[in-house]
């Protein structure tokens, strides 16, 4: 069940059905990525989405996955997290994922729901990561941002 004081948008029972959807997530900070990727599957799932998922080494592994993926799914939820350290390694690799991921959407024209997180201490991550007593669950939020962008942009392509 999601967190309290989530995003407002949901997906009723079946809204995504027929609709293939792809969850790649980083390996690395695997106690939380572990949670994120199950979230995100969940959450799919429930929507009626069938899902299909791999996992790579870390976050700067997710935009090329990620772009193989756009060619042939209707969304993609990418997950990871990121932990600043002493060095600028953690602004390097988040600002890489995010354009990465973002670039990808755009020449793609597929829906990337963006569940990295990009975050100063573990116990930060802990608390997004929508497990037992979290704050927040990323994860089913970038699976649902990423479905909803693709029934909008369905529902966009139809008006046309």
């Amino acid at each position: 069940m999601p967190a309290e004081g989530l995003s407002s948008i949901r997906l009723a029972p079946g809204a995504a059905e027929g609709m293939r959807v792809a969850v790649i997530s980083a390996t690395w900070n695997a106690d939380v990525t572990d949670q994120l990727h199950a979230r995100a599957i969940a959450a799919a799932r429930d929507a009626g989405a069938k899902v299909t998922e791999w996992r790579v080494a870390g976050a700067l592994e997710l935009p090329l996955a990620v772009a193989n993926a756009c060619e042939v799914f209707d969304a993609v939820v990418a997950t990871g997290c990121v932990i600043e350290g002493e060095t600028e390694h953690f602004r390097v690799v988040c600002d890489a994922v995010t354009y990465g991921l973002t670039r990808v959407s755009l020449d793609s024209s597929t829906p990337v729901g963006n569940g990295v997180l990009t975050v100063n201490t573990p116990e930060q991550a802990v608390a997004r990561a929508g497990g037992e007593g979290a704050s927040e669950d990323k994860g089913a939020d970038s699976a649902v941002a990423a479905i909803h962008a693709a029934l909008v942009n369905q529902r966009i392509r139809d008006w046309a």
